[in-house]
């Protein structure tokens, strides 16, 4: 697959060298979550899903309230979307939407399975304020190949996400975006792929980390020469979707698995909260799954 194109000329600050330990500040995020009282594998769409293999509903909601509490541990904030019976990933929000300055894009799902979640999270914006929604007119699978660097919006596309979409994410959002190609299956989004650790300044990129075997060699020379810096994960970190994490700026949230990232974040810095997400990993989803983040 031809990577597509940047939707965008972009003009970004020269790579810093790395930033010093004690600069790593964390900022106090707000999240929309939604409780997987309903959560099984019924069906599969991505090869993480196996409906013959049993699910423990109760020990998903467990594993998803102690993500709560670590994210309200830190200083966090986060809102709750009343799950609906018959969508059991909808647990997924990440998937739902992009709010960047309090500016929404919802979310189009390639799968029909998925395909009611994103009318219900429309509805949650329109009922707690959110004016500015908009919903997309190409298959869009919102943070799940949509992430925020504080500059620039990284787009996925490859399996989930059209290309097309992008445009419509840069016009909705009035944000320049990157479009990056995704070729490994198992990593189906973006955010199992790559992470945004520290988001940028008006001095210095974004601190991200990735994985470069889940992108094209396009991507991945793009990738380079825009965060060299990055931390580049290992096939174990990938594999236990170790990258799928959430970060405030220095406490970063991640598959328990995910030890050698984990020994590699505290070398560059910053503090990792292993959580276990085994139960909902049988879906292909990790914290950053979970987790929206609500932007302004």
């Amino acid at each position: 697959m031809t990577p597509p194109a940047s939707t965008t000329t972009l003009v970004l600050p020269v790579p810093t060298a790395a930033v010093a330990h004690a600069e790593r500040v964390p900022t106090t995020r707000r999240y929309l979550m939604c409780e997987p009282r309903h959560f099984t594998v019924e069906y599969s769409i991505n090869p993480w899903m196996d409906p013959t293999r049993p699910v423990d509903t109760a020990l998903a909601v467990a594993q998803w309230n102690a993500l709560v509490a670590t994210y309200e541990s830190l200083g966090h904030r986060v809102e709750r979307i009343e799950p609906v019976h018959g969508l059991p990933d909808m647990v997924f929000a990440a998937n739902s939407g992009t709010v960047i300055g309090g500016k929404v894009l919802g979310a189009r799902f390639r799968a029909p399975q998925r395909a009611a979640e994103a009318d219900h999270y429309r509805r949650w914006f329109l009922d707690h304020g959110y004016r500015d929604v908009v919903m997309p007119t190409r298959v869009n699978e919102a943070e799940g190949d949509l992430t925020w660097t504080g500059e620039v919006l990284l787009a996925g596309a490859g399996f989930r996400t059209d290309p097309a979409a992008h445009a419509e994410a840069q016009e909705a959002l009035g944000v320049p975006v990157v479009s990056l190609s995704l070729t490994d299956p198992a990593y189906y989004h973006l955010d199992v792929a790559l992470v945004v650790l520290s988001e940028a300044t008006p001095t210095r990129r974004a601190h991200i980390a990735y994985y470069p075997a889940a992108f094209s060699p396009g991507t991945r020379s793009a990738l380079r020469r825009l965060y060299p810096d990055a931390i580049i994960a290992t096939e174990a970190d990938a594999a236990c979707l170790g990258l799928n994490a959430v970060s405030d700026g220095r406490n970063v949230v991640l598959a328990a698995e995910a030890t050698h990232l984990a020994a590699e974040l505290e070398a560059h810095g910053y503090t990792p909260h292993p959580v276990d997400v085994s139960e909902l990993r049988k879906s292909g989803g990790g914290p950053k799954c979970c987790t929206m983040e609500l932007r302004g």
